[in-house]
């Protein structure tokens, strides 16, 4: 397929596996792609990722989500090397993992807060600015996470923010729909990482043996849902919230409750 032909996507936290997973997509469609890291070595680190893979026809960029004149060189950028942005996907996320609710202080909270929820406000606004003007307008696609609806311990400030995240889609679908530009969410569960690796096999299996569908889902399928709501096939599709999980959300408890 070459669902993209000609578009331009900016992809965020595109320096390793999901990120580099859509990344990987979107070029194979044909879209001229800017990804970005939070670093200019992990931006590059991505980036070398996809060239041993064969890929070309993208630029890489790094960029700060939680910092205004950062994401304001990044669409820049976008448009010295292409002169239009037709799809933002906003992958770029702090974990917060390791932070109980009562030894996290304001600025641990706040950390989070700003890059997944500040910066995807950021990153949207300096899209839509762009996208408004253009005859075709323009696509937004935010990844959150099934969190939002069913907390995990230990978390607060993730969980917050893709809480946030499920409201920051809704508001813009209703603010940039009549603009022509649409607005989706992909809320993934389990995603296979390279952490998976570091993490004993117990765990692993117990994970999986939690999950309806028995399996995590890949960084590919990730970002097939994203591709799809990007796409033209979606097009009536505007303000929802897809959720990834292997059917997590659906059950009420984990299987290995006893009851």
């Amino acid at each position: 397929m070459d669902r993209f032909k000609d578009k331009v996507a900016i992809i965020t936290g595109a320096s390793r596996n999901t990120g580099v997973e859509i990344a990987d997509l979107f070029i194979r469609e044909g879209a001229r792609v800017l990804t970005s890291g939070t670093t200019a070595e992990s931006t590059q680190k991505g980036a070398q990722t996809l060239r041993s893979r064969g890929l070309d026809g993208f630029a890489s960029f790094p960029c700060n989500i939680s910092k205004p004149d950062e994401v304001k060189a990044l669409f820049a950028e976008a448009m010295r090397l292409f002169g239009r942005v037709d799809i933002l996907v906003n992958n770029a996320c702090d974990q917060g993992i390791g932070k109980e609710f009562l030894k996290m202080t304001p600025d641990d909270f706040l950390s989070v807060i700003k890059v997944n929820l500040f910066g995807d406000f950021l990153m949207c606004q300096e899209a839509a600015k762009i996208m408004v003007s253009q005859p075709t307008k323009g696509v937004i696609v935010n990844l959150g996470s099934n969190v939002s609806m069913r907390a995990i311990k230990n978390r607060t400030a993730y969980v917050a923010s893709k809480g946030g995240i499920d409201a920051l889609t809704r508001s813009l679908a209703v603010d940039l729909g009549p603009l022509g530009i649409r607005v989706n969410e992909v809320a993934p569960g389990y995603i296979y990482t390279e952490r998976w690796d570091k993490l004993p096999e117990e765990i692993r299996a117990r994970r999986r043996a939690n999950i309806p569908l028995r399996k995590e889902a890949s960084g590919r399928e990730v970002a097939e849902v994203v591709a799809f709501l990007a796409s033209d096939a979606a097009s009536n599709v505007h303000g929802e919230r897809i959720v990834v999980d292997g059917g997590c959300t659906a059950q009420h408890m984990p299987t290995d409750i006893d009851f």
